[in-house]
């Protein structure tokens, strides 16, 4: 849909893709080809190597600078992808982090290796009731960021996000997404889990794996390549694998919605039905 509203308005698309800013992660986040990359500029997709921090704070700053340069050249900016703090972070802003966090960050990792999931849960709940409560013990990456803000504040985070409350507006912005029957879109998330392990996507966890990348990297440890570095491992065959990709797929699908659905300021479009509407939709925007 987005390429298609590009070609349409002479616009160029901005990746808000978490996972697609990685060098080499191809097939596993259905980066668009390099032939439709040639049709519509795409920005915002292989800026990093996957051993490579990248926050929604680096987003946040690329993509300002990508739709500045879009602006300034007179075309339209399409804003694509899942990851909803990102998009959040573009348009709204972002809580800033304090100063120290890396060694911090890096203490409390350690700490996780050492005590697991459900006691660092525990220990959050401990100082920041309200993030807990709302976390789960896998979701190690907000688990430790909130303790990190905790340890570095003396503030839970929960009470400067409620302070902040993404309040900001950078950006006037209209907001598309696409219904999907909850049946129909379980079916393609099987179909393409096939797909990406019909076009390679083993190989390319093993070119990854070869270049001396290793499975807890953030990256790898992604839907599809940590099933596939499982299976590379021994721990399951690739049925097993195939088949915790797919629960996964639809698991996390299904948070992506409850997400997006707390927006009001989303309008929910059938796509390819409703293209006609749909692009009288990006007409009066852009007025």
């Amino acid at each position: 849909m987005a390429v298609e509203l590009a070609r349409k308005f002479d616009g160029e698309i901005v990746n808000a893709d978490s996972l697609q800013v990685y060098r080499g992660l191809d097939i596993g986040t259905a980066k668009p080809s390099r032939e439709i990359r040639r049709q519509v500029p795409h920005h915002l997709i292989d800026l990093v190597e996957p051993d490579e921090p990248f926050s929604a704070a680096d987003f946040q700053g690329a993509a300002r600078q990508a739709i500045d340069d879009i602006v300034r050249r007179g075309r339209k900016v399409f804003v694509v992808g899942g990851t909803g703090l990102y998009i959040k972070a573009l348009v709204q802003g972002l809580v800033d982090s304090p100063s120290g966090a890396g060694e911090v960050r890096q203490e409390l990792e350690a700490m996780a290796r050492r005590v697991g999931k459900e006691e660092m849960l525990r220990r959050l709940a401990e100082v920041d009731p309200a993030s807990a409560a709302r976390l789960h013990p896998n979701d190690q990456v907000r688990i430790i960021r909130a303790l990190e803000s905790h340890r570095l504040t003396g503030r839970p985070i929960s009470v400067d996000r409620s302070a902040h409350g993404f309040s900001e507006s950078v950006y006037h912005a209209l907001k598309l997404g696409i219904k999907v029957e909850r049946e129909e879109l379980y079916r393609r998330i099987d179909l393409r889990v096939e797909k990406m392990l019909g076009e390679g996507l083993v190989e390319e966890v093993q070119s990854l794996l070869a270049r001396g990348l290793t499975p807890d990297l953030k990256a790898l440890r992604s839907i599809g390549y940590k099933e596939v570095c499982a299976f590379l491992a021994g721990d399951c065959d690739l049925t097993e694998a195939t088949r915790l990709m797919k629960r996964d797929t639809r698991h996390y699908a299904k948070r992506q919605l409850t997400w997006f659905k707390r927006d009001n300021e989303i309008n929910w479009v059938d796509y390819p039905d409703s293209f006609a509407t749909i692009c009288n939709h990006v007409m009066e925007f852009y007025g």
